[in-house]
This record gives structure tokens, C-alpha cells and sequence, in this order.
């Protein structure tokens, strides 16, 4: 659940002193705009679950990629895998 995924994030992230870029995407649907600006809210929303469980604002990048990396060929009950956030971690 997003719940406990955050929280094992948040749990390292912490331990490790760790650097982290959330990105966030969406589907095809809408205009490229609309896209962004919603790939950019799913980014905050993951780094405001994480700032709620003590991770540093300067430990979380966020990026919007829209659509770039959608399923142009998703059925509309399917298109879910392509509204989501990706948290990668920054290697020094």
C-alpha cells in the first residue's frame, strides 16, 4: 500500500542520510500542459508524505515527465500503471 511504501522510504532515506528525485508522470489523456502540471502534483504529493515522516526538504528533487513515458496504447481501465511516481535515489 502507498502508505507502507512511503514509510520504508522515508525510513531509509533517513538512515542513510540519502538523496532522492521523484518524478512524476501521467497518461496520454489530456493536454501535454495538463499533464505536466499532474505528473508535478503526484511528485509533491510523495515529497509531502515524506517531509510528514522527517525526510529534509534538500533531500527531494521532484520532476514532472507528463506523458513522456505513458502507454500510448493503454485501454482506459488500464492506463493506471501510468499515473504514478517513481522515487529513484541519487548515488554521490
Amino acid at each position: 500500500d502507498f502508505e507502507g511504501v512511503i514509510s520504508n522510504h522515508a525510513t531509509f532515506i533517513n538512515k542513510h542520510d540519502a538523496a532522492v528525485v521523484v518524478y512524476g508522470n501521467a497518461d496520454y489523456r489530456g493536454s501535454h500542459e495538463y499533464n505536466l502540471s499532474l505528473g508535478q502534483k503526484r511528485s509533491v504529493a510523495v515529497k509531502d508524505a515524506l517531509n510528514a515522516l522527517g525526510v529534509d526538504d534538500a533531500q527531494i528533487e521532484t520532476i514532472s515527465y507528463g506523458e513522456e513515458y505513458a502507454n500510448q496504447e493503454c485501454q482506459a481501465d488500464a492506463c493506471g500503471q501510468d499515473r504514478r511516481a517513481d522515487i529513484t535515489y541519487e548515488v554521490e
